[in-house]
C-alpha cells in the first residue's frame, strides 16, 4: 500500500501544512538503482584523535568523489578517540558540517573496539554509540548516521561500500563491528555472487522475493524455497530470475537433508527468511498459536542450519543470514510468541557465529526489520499502520528492497569479517536502542 502521507509531504502545499501543524516531514529516500548506483555528491573525510587507519584507498573505491562541496557522505575517523578531551574533537569536526550534508546523505563514524585494559578509552569509544544514535534521531532529511568499529579499513571494504551507498537507505543508528582478517575481493564488485548458489526460504513473495531478486542481481543462482501450497508462485519467481524453485515445508524434520539432496553441488548462501505471525495477547493465546510461530521462525532455522552445516552442503566460506525483528529486540504487545522466536534467532547468531567461522569459515548474521511495507503491514488498521511508519528517525516505512540490500551485503564474499551481527533495518526505530 502506498504511503500517501509521504507523497503529500513531498509537495509544496504538503510541506507547508506539515510545518504549520508540527507533523513529521519525511524525505523521499534515495535507494539503489542501475541508473543511480552511488550517492550523488562529494565524500568528506574528517578525523578526531590520532588515527592509524589507511582509509584513502578504500574510500577512493566507494564511487564517491573526495571533496569539500556539499557532501553526500561524511566519514569521521574517530578510532583515535581515547578520552574525554579527544571526544571534543568529534564535536569540533562534525558541528560545522552536519547541516550541509545532502538530503538522504550519510554520516559514518569509525570507532575502535573497546579496550578492556583502558577504561578511559572504553568510556570514550562507548560514548560514540550514544553520540551516533542521538545524531541519527535529530539529523533529519532522510540522512542516516551509523557507527562502524574496525581496526583495518581493507577488512571493512564491503561494509564501507554498503554504508556509503544508496543500498543502506533504511539502515540508521546501528553499531557494526568488523573483525580483523583477510578478505578476498570479488572479481566484479557489481556481481559479487557470480558462480555462487543462494537458497532463500519463504521466497515466493514479499521480503523473501525481494531478497531473491537482489541476490540474483548480484550474480547468484537463487533457489526459491517455499511451502508446496505456494509452489506456483515460487516457480514464477525462480523462472523470472533464472533460478530454481524448491517446494518444501521448512518445518519438516528432514528439511535440511532434503535441501542437501536437492542441491548435490551444495550452496554458498543460506537465507532464513520464512516466518509467520499469530498475534494475540498471552492471556488469550492458545498453545497452538505459540508453538506454530516458534516452530516456523526458530525451530526450523535451528534444525536446518545444523543439518546443512553437518552435511557439508553449505560450502566452506559460506554465508548464513537469518531474519530477526525489532519485535524480538524491543518487544511488542500481542507478539510474545513472535518476539520470543525472533529474539531466539538473535541468540542463535551470537552463539553460532564464532564456532561456524572457526570450524567452517562460515559467517552467521541476522537482519532485524522494523516496519516494512508489505501485504502484511498493509492489513494493519490505519492509525496503527501510520504510527508504525512514523515512529523512526526517517519517519517512514521501509521497503522489502531495504532488507534485501542488507542481506546481500552480509552475503557478500568480501564480508567474511562481518560475523555475529544483528543489524536492524528499521530507519532507527524509536522502539528499543
Amino acid at each position: 500500500m502506498a504511503d500517501r502521507y509521504l507523497s503529500l509531504t513531498g509537495t509544496a502545499p504538503g510541506r507547508f501544512l506539515a510545518r504549520r501543524l508540527g507533523l513529521p516531514q519525511p524525505a523521499q529516500l534515495k535507494r539503489w538503482s542501475a541508473e543511480a548506483p552511488a550517492l550523488a555528491g562529494d565524500l568528506l573525510h574528517l578525523t578526531a584523535g590520532k588515527s592509524d587507519l589507511d582509509l584513502t584507498p578504500v574510500l577512493d573505491r566507494t564511487g564517491l568523489t573526495r571533496g569539500e562541496n556539499q557532501p553526500a557522505a561524511v566519514v569521521l575517523d574517530a578510532t583515535g578517540v581515547r578520552d574525554v578531551d579527544t571526544l571534543a574533537e568529534v564535536h569540533a569536526a562534525l558541528h560545522p558540517v552536519v547541516r550541509s550534508v545532502a538530503t538522504s546523505g550519510r554520516v559514518l563514524v569509525l570507532g575502535s573496539p573497546l579496550d578492556p585494559a583502558d577504561h578511559h578509552q572504553s568510556a570514550a569509544q562507548q560514548a560514540l554509540e550514544g553520540f551516533t544514535r542521538s545524531l541519527g534521531k535529530e539529523i533529519g532529511r532522510g540522512r542516516t548516521v551509523n557507527l562502524l568499529r574496525l581496526t583495518d579499513a581493507t577488512a571493512a571494504e564491503s561494509t564501507l561500500r554498503f554504508l556509503l551507498s544508496p543500498r543502506s537507505a533504511y539502515v540508521s543508528g546501528q553499531m557494526i563491528c568488523i573483525d580483523a582478517g583477510e578478505v578476498t575481493a570479488p572479481a566484479d564488485w557489481d556481481r559479487p555472487l557470480a558462480g555462487r548458489t543462494a537458497l532463500v526460504t519463504g521466497a515466493a513473495r514479499g521480503i523473501g522475493e525481494a531478497v531473491a531478486e537482489t541476490l540474483a542481481r548480484d550474480g547468484a543462482h537463487v533457489v526459491v524455497l517455499d511451502v508446496p501450497a505456494d509452489e506456483p508462485d515460487a516457480r514464477g519467481v525462480a523462472e523470472r530470475l533464472g533460478g530454481t524453485a524448491l517446494a518444501l515445508d521448512i518445518t519438516a524434520s528432514d528439511a535440511g537433508e532434503r535441501i542437501a539432496a536437492a542441491l548435490p553441488d551444495g550452496l554458498d548462501v543460506l537465507v532464513h527468511n520464512a516466518g509467520i505471525t499469530r498475534d494475540r495477547r498471552l492471556v488469550n493465546m492458545p498453545g497452538d498459536r505459540w508453538s506454530s510461530v516458534l516452530e516456523v521462525n526458530l525451530g526450523s532455522v535451528l534444525r536446518t542450519t545444523d543439518a546443512l552445516l553437518a552435511s557439508g552442503a553449505l560450502h566452506s566460506g559460506g554465508r548464513i543470514v537469518t531474519t530477526a525483528s525489532i519485535a524480538g529486540l524491543a518487544g511488542n504487545a500481542g507478539q510474545t510468541n513472535y518476539g520470543a522466536s525472533k529474539a531466539g534467532v538473535a541468540g542463535l547468531v551470537r552463539a553460532l557465529a564464532p564456532r561456524a567461522l572457526a570450524e567452517r569459515g562460515v559467517t552467521v548474521n541476522a537482519v532485524a526489520p522494523g516496519f516494512i511495507e508489505t501485504r502484511m503491514t498493509a492489513a494493519i488498521p490505519l492509525f496503527i499502520r501510520e504510527a508504525g511508519r512514523r515512529m523512526n528517525s526517517l519517519a517512514q516505512g521501509g521497503l522489502p528492497a531495504d532488507v534485501a540490500e542488507t542481506t546481500a551485503w552480509l552475503a557478500h564474499p568480501a564480508s567474511g569479517t562481518v560475523n555475529g551481527q544483528v543489524v536492524r533495518v528499521c530507519g532507527q526505530s524509536l522502539l528499543g536502542a
